[in-house]
């Protein structure tokens, strides 16, 4: 009975401080594990194709896809970092020591911050793009958006360390057991915390897509009335016209994809407990929210052209030929 007892810790040897395996290695936990690996893998791997089409190819250099870019790399630290860390903590066991409990957690509110600043920006990109495309182009430069991507990165990693000082400080502040890696932050903290990295964030990106819904359908009921006034005029080009919306359109699902992955991650807010990061989190939330990373490359397959044509280059290996990086992704396609 010691050795079936032994057997459901985290750490045999230390019996009398060891926490226990809230799940067992069967069969079907096997399979879990196989297909969460499974999901991690491709999740690297499709946003490391993304991350390469857009450094790589001088004619994907555009502020929109800066954005992207910023975004790609959130979705690839969640498959590369955050994804197998987590499935550690399936079995309920941390066996990498405090330090790495307390880098995890404090990697893994960097990056989610990091992906709600990159969402708020991708929206008032699009928003500046449909209901202001004249100045667009004066407004929206490649500087000012690399000042942005960079400024979001550093607010986020400043904010969390705030956030988190206590726990960076002892890791083992809240852990009851050996094996643990809890992370327990106060309601007060957890409420303003909220407020700023979900409600805020998601009711300006729910206001500007409104805007951008309404503007797209009005200048689209326009061209279809009034396509041979509009062209004389030369206020936008047509097909300039139909390629925002395209884009705006694509980001719009990325948006709302992200916000259904978001909403259980911030349920415990919500029901007004403290945010205990092992016991009141749902796997099911928490894998919800990492499934996204995974689903955003996939979208841009399916809406944007120019993401398919740029992976056929990585996956021939024409991107190893001289001058590759000038390579004209849309003279087949004929619009960004």
């Amino acid at each position: 009975m010691a050795i079936l007892g032994g057997a459901e810790l985290c750490f045999p040897q230390l019996i009398n401080i060891s926490c226990k395996k809230s799940m067992q290695l069967h069969s079907e936990n096997i399979f879990v594990y196989v297909l969460l690996s499974c999901i991690s893998f491709v999740t690297v791997t499709l946003n490391l194709l993304v991350i390469i089409s857009i450094s790589h190819f001088r004619q994907l250099h555009t502020p929109t896809n800066i954005f992207l870019l910023s975004l790609a790399v959130s979705d690839f630290l969640v498959g590369l970092l955050l994804m197998p860390f987590r499935l550690l903590l399936t079995e309920g066991c941390w066996v990498l020591g405090s330090l790495m409990c307390a880098l995890f957690n404090f990697i893994s509110f960097i990056i989610t911050s990091a992906s709600v600043g990159n969402m708020v920006l991708i929206s008032a990109d699009r928003y500046v793009a449909i209901c202001d495309p004249l100045h667009y182009q004066t407004k929206i430069t490649n500087w000012r958006v690399k000042i942005c991507v960079c400024v979001c990165w550093l607010c986020s990693v400043f904010y969390n360390g705030v956030i988190l000082k206590d726990h960076l400080k002892n890791p083992d502040i809240y852990n009851s057991c050996y094996g643990e890696c809890v992370l327990l932050i106060e309601l007060l903290i957890g409420v303003f915390d909220l407020i700023l990295t979900f409600i805020g964030p998601i009711t300006v990106i729910i206001v500007l897509y409104m805007r951008v819904f309404v503007v797209a359908v009005s200048q689209a009921q326009a061209l279809r009335s009034h396509v041979a006034s509009v062209t004389l005029q030369g206020s936008v080009p047509v097909t300039a016209k139909k390629s925002e919306r395209k884009a705006a359109t694509a980001l719009g699902v990325v948006v709302l994809v992200f916000i259904l992955g978001f909403c259980p991650y911030y349920y415990p807010a919500f029901t007004g407990h403290e945010l205990v990061s092992s016991e009141v989190f749902s796997n099911l939330g928490i894998w919800l929210f990492y499934f996204n990373s995974c689903l955003n490359p996939i979208i841009y397959a399916f809406f944007y052209p120019w993401f398919r044509k740029s992976l056929k280059h990585i996956v021939t290996l024409q991107i190893l030929h001289q001058l590759s990086q000038y390579f004209n992704l849309f003279y087949l396609l004929g619009l960004l």
